[in-house]
């Protein structure tokens, strides 16, 4: 009976020796270290949570560089062995609206992807021409491509572009306010667009001109 007792109370003491084991297993699942850990990550899901909203404030609408403008949208058909063939061109103005203005054309086989290769195409051709202060061009100056020419004149504030839709898009992309225009000859679109850049390109402004005739104008 002793001896059982004896083997009891070991037991017991085998039991009181697990009961620590326990609480140090209990200490390390939900002892402090844990919640540190826990409190440290909580500082970074703030911190997280912080920059998060710092981007959403970069994500905000910020103002065009670009002015885009779809001035004509074209379609075209090939006609193949198992039928029509579709596909489409878009004529786009692109400017800065402070004296700069290009003109692209994209064709594709859905018209976004066209627009998208004209605007392209009108950054990579930008020119710059001269403008004045008041939103006008310094002289009376024509244009020509092909059959066509187009005439532009210096107007005085407050007259607006006076222009068809072509040549107004390009006008007022470039940042010119104050203008009159006349066109002579074809009006084809793609004609008349290139007569309005050729007339740009010669523009020159009262430095330039002194420049090259080495004089001084009054």
């Amino acid at each position: 009976m002793a001896e059982n007792g004896e083997n009891r109370v070991s037991g017991g003491g085998s039991a009181e020796q697990g009961a620590p084991r326990r609480a140090r297993g209990g200490t390390r699942t939900g002892g402090g270290d844990a919640g540190a850990r826990g409190g440290s990550r909580g500082g970074r899901g703030d911190t997280m949570r912080r920059g998060r909203g710092k981007r959403g404030d970069r994500d905000k609408p910020r103002e065009r560089e670009f002015q885009e403008t779809l001035i004509s949208v074209y379609r075209c058909s090939a006609t193949v062995k198992g039928g029509r063939r579709l596909s489409f061109g878009s004529l786009v103005c692109v400017g800065d609206g402070k004296g700069r203005v290009g003109i692209g054309y994209g064709k594709a086989k859905e018209v976004p992807g066209a627009f998208q290769k004209a605007i392209k195409a009108g950054r990579r051709s930008l020119k710059r021409f001269t403008i004045t202060p008041g939103g006008s061009i310094p002289h009376e100056i024509k244009g020509r491509f092909g059959a066509s020419q187009v005439v532009l004149i210096p107007a005085m504030p407050g007259t607006g572009v006076i222009a068809g839709a072509a040549v107004k898009a390009i006008l007022e992309a470039g940042g010119l306010t104050n203008v009159l225009t006349k066109v002579y000859g074809s009006t084809n679109t793609r004609n008349v667009v290139k007569a309005v850049m050729d007339a740009l390109e010669k523009l020159r402004s009262k430095e330039m001109t002194e420049s090259l005739r080495g004089v001084e104008l009054k």
